[in-house]
């Protein structure tokens, strides 16, 4: 008589959304590649918990994470920006594709994620994170500063084209965020307008432009007043 199968064993339990580390630049440093000069795109690790609030406008607010600093106002923090999201289980993808290791922060992110695919957000989305309440605003653009600081051949292009470009977040609620903490997916919108589908539309698939509109308000403006311009686009009044 043949033996019986031997037991198939469960698979193994989804792990639970978590924030993996929180990280910061404490200060900016000097460099030749950084529009301004200067650059605190080094982010690292950091045992928390720490702050989250809604920094103020682009160009007159920095970061929303507290002690964290922002080589260029201009071009990033502020409301919209002011909480940088990447998945760790995109570092891994990159790590195999570069043949390098990347820490955590390494890509410039305030909060290195594990069990959420950020590239599927929509925006709009809200995240509770440790006590305080995040918005998904969009995704990250590639910049020289970032090329520099990796140091990768034409990292812009290849950036861009594995579109995997993380999330940025404003602060809805503040609160103090620190590694290890659970993240729960608090609203998802109606909307089908991803992190993924706004960075093509921007990037490489301008024919999406006139589609990032259905995200009504959840459209940062900087990024309607983009799609409004690029795509010549008539509002009625």
């Amino acid at each position: 008589m043949p033996a019986p199968p031997a037991p198939v064993p469960p698979s193994p339990a989804p792990l639970s959304p978590v924030v993996l580390s929180l990280n910061i630049a404490r200060k900016t440093v000097p460099v030749d590649y950084a529009q301004r000069g200067l650059t605190a795109i080094d982010k690292r690790p950091v045992g928390g918990p720490l702050k989250v609030s809604p920094p103020g406008p682009k160009g007159e607010g920095g970061s929303g994470i507290q002690g964290d600093v922002i080589g260029d106002w201009n071009n990033h923090g502020g409301d919209y920006q002011a909480v940088y999201g990447y998945a760790r289980e995109d570092l891994d993808w990159w790590q195999g594709e570069l043949g390098v290791d990347l820490h955590e922060g390494q890509f410039g992110e305030n909060l290195t994620t594990r069990g959420v695919d950020q590239t599927q957000a929509r925006i709009g989305e809200r995240w509770r994170v440790g006590t305080a309440l995040l918005q998904v605003t969009g995704p990250r653009i590639p910049c020289r500063t970032f090329a520099g600081f990796l140091g990768q051949r034409g990292w812009v292009k290849r950036f861009t084209q594995a579109a995997r470009p993380g999330a940025y977040f404003k602060v809805v609620e503040a609160g103090v965020i620190a590694g290890g903490d659970e993240i729960t997916v608090v609203h998802r919108p109606d909307h089908d307008v991803t992190v993924g589908m706004c960075f093509r539309a921007l990037l490489t698939e301008p024919d999406l432009l006139p589609h990032l509109l259905t995200a009504g308000d959840d459209l940062p403006p900087e990024e309607r007043d983009t799609v409004l311009r690029r795509g010549a686009i008539q509002l009625d009044a």
